[in-house]
């Protein structure tokens, strides 16, 4: 078993993240972060991880006593296509994701990665919201 989570480095992929490494440990699970480049430009991409961030992020995984883990990096346009293709690659049995509150009108004005996720994943999806806190 592998539990998958989208990570983005602002509170929506911390909560993610923090549900999903919960998530792999009460199962004794392996885990997979899913960080997405936009494009190949990473400088401009707020969402990608790189650098002493980068460093960090393994140094948390690797503190916290889970079976294994690893960080994959996709890079492309389409961030709810890469981060499914990734957790099929992985053969992931759960995906977890940060969401954030949209207007009705910020909806129709633009696609939600989320959204897309929800619904064409091959797996279950975890959604969590800043201010929520894993079981323990």
């Amino acid at each position: 078993m592998t539990i998958a989570v989208a990570y983005t480095p602002d509170e929506y992929g911390e909560v993610a993240l923090e549900h999903a490494i919960a998530w792999a440990k009460a199962r004794d699970t392996g885990l997979v972060v899913i960080n997405v480049a936009k494009h190949e430009r990473f400088a401009e991409d707020h969402d990608f991880v790189s650098g002493y961030d980068l460093e960090q992020l393994h140094h948390r995984l690797g503190s916290e006593g889970l079976r294994e883990h690893h960080v994959r990096q996709p890079v492309g346009p389409g961030v709810a296509d890469l981060v499914l293709e990734t957790v099929a690659e992985e053969k992931a049995d759960l995906l977890v994701i940060g969401i954030r509150h949209r207007t009705p009108v910020g909806k129709l004005i633009m696609g939600s990665v989320a959204q897309q996720l929800l619904l064409d994943a091959q797996v279950p999806v975890f959604a969590a919201k800043p201010g929520q806190h894993p079981l323990r």
